[in-house]
């Protein structure tokens, strides 16, 4: 695949900012964001907003990042070390949504965000309380370059469930209409269809992702994976639909190179860029 411009040494390269949790086992959230944004040749910024206890097996629990801290680590980043693009995981309350919301609008900042949606982990387990559903909805979408949920997200979202082509087009319509500029409804939760087609919308037109369904059950981290890497296309200039299709292929080798690890399941990586 085409990679994004690597920066001669010494240069500063285009920094991206990750408002998300932490995962302890090293899979997804911060950590993942974090792999794909330097091995894509950007350098990563974060804000800390849960700390989870967590491996291979799932969530155990986690510990909210009060949200004036979440919002003071943006502060820090944007005013001193600037950024390109950004993009949001796991935000855990209505309280920190809230305050990454004030903080975009205080600061007045116009770079892309990414917003995907991260409502549960890959084995169900819940990371934003359900109450914070509508703060995410009416607080930060409207702010968002571009959401990202996948089947589970979308029907928490907007109360459709995706089953065919028609009901994706449904879901993308429904979760435009909540504010953001673009809305991608991934298709890789789709188990029945044995292709993985992401459908992004503008509001006016459709576009498709389309790729083969790579059966692997090590597969950790693939939404964090993807969502950064569209914000590191972004970074660089790229439209949506380019970034979009960027990020597609890149989640796509990242799943190839998927590794087993510990008893549950292993992460998609990125480590294929080093070979």
């Amino acid at each position: 695949m085409n990679y994004l411009p690597l920066p001669p040494a010494g240069t500063t390269p285009p920094r991206v900012l990750t408002v998300a949790g932490s995962d302890s086992g090293g899979g997804a959230g911060i950590q993942a964001d974090m792999r794909t944004i330097a091995m894509l040749g950007l350098h990563a910024c974060v804000a800390v907003t849960a700390v989870t206890v967590q491996n291979s097996l799932g969530v155990q629990r986690f510990h909210e990042v009060p949200d004036d801290v979440v919002a003071d680590q943006i502060d820090a980043v944007v005013t001193d070390i600037g950024i390109q693009a950004a993009k949001t995981g796991m935000l855990a309350s209505s309280r920190i949504i809230e305050a990454v919301a004030s903080t975009w609008r205080r600061l007045e900042l116009t770079v892309p965000l990414v917003v995907d949606p991260v409502c549960a982990s890959m084995h169900g387990d819940p990371l934003l309380a359900a109450s914070a559903l509508d703060s995410l909805r009416d607080q930060l979408f409207p702010w968002a370059t571009l959401v990202t949920p996948n089947l589970d997200e979308v029907r928490l979202l907007v109360g459709i469930e995706v089953v065919d082509a028609e009901s994706q087009r449904a879901a993308a319509k429904a979760l435009h209409a909540l504010g953001p500029r673009w809305a991608l409804v991934k298709g890789g939760h789709l188990r029945s269809s044995q292709r993985s087609c992401d459908l992004l919308y503008d509001g006016a037109d459709f576009y498709e992702f389309d790729s083969p369904r790579l059966l692997t059950g090590d597969d950790h981290g693939g939404g964090d994976t993807l969502a950064a890497a569209v914000a590191c296309a972004l970074a660089y200039g790229f439209s949506v639909p380019d970034a979009v299709g960027f990020g597609k292929r890149w989640v796509t080798e990242c799943l190839r190179a998927a590794y087993p690890l510990g008893r549950g399941h292993g992460p998609v990586s990125p480590l294929f860029r080093l070979s």
